[in-house]
């Protein structure tokens, strides 16, 4: 053991310094998103999730400087992630909408244009044939990694994807606590 200690000094301390560069940065964007998260009044569930996903950057971003720390054969490396990249885009290509989602609920979050309260109008052909008494209007009642709960008048529940609130004309309406009772509202 004293001997592994004393031929790899220089990459032991090299990993410990980048265990702990990659604490202080988790420890600092946490806290980051936390701040956000309480100044832009978001649930505190999204904040969380939003954490989660840096933290598995980071961990990712640990494991590649790692293995150039330590020297890993690159050639190795590189038919190790071609493989296991391989399997994975043929599993996203066949599931692309998830991705783009969760990308979407990180968006969402960040530029925050929608909060859980807000009344909004979602100016998307089919959900205007589909809603036409209610002319598209809907409450925002949660904002998931996938998708968005949106509350119709009529109290009916549409599960609504992330992507398609970036891709489709969301307007943000006056919020009124009573948006549902006031019949001129709508």
């Amino acid at each position: 053991m004293e001997n592994f200690i004393i031929n790899h000094q220089n990459e032991l301390l090299a990993t410990l310094i980048t265990v702990v560069v990659l604490f202080i940065i988790k420890f600092i964007s946490s806290k980051t998103v936390r701040k956000i998260g309480r100044i832009s009044d978001i649930v505190e569930a999204r904040t969380i999730l939003i954490t989660k996903y840096i933290s598995a950057s980071l961990m990712f971003i640990g494991l590649a400087a790692m293995s150039f720390i330590w020297s890993v054969n690159l050639k190795d490396l590189g038919l190790l992630f071609s493989s296991v990249f391989a399997v994975i885009g043929v599993a996203l290509f066949a599931q692309w909408s998830i991705l783009s989602n969760i990308t979407s609920g990180v968006i969402l979050f960040f530029s925050f244009p929608f909060k859980i309260g807000d009344r909004i109008k979602i100016m998307d052909k089919e959900i205007l044939e589909f809603e036409k008494e209610n002319h598209g209007i809907f409450i925002i009642e949660d904002i998931r990694a996938f998708h968005v709960h949106l509350r119709n008048p009529a109290g009916e529940l549409l599960t609504y994807p992330n992507n398609l609130m970036l891709q489709k004309a969301v307007s943000l309406l006056n919020n009124y606590d009573d948006a549902y009772e006031d019949s001129d509202a709508l």
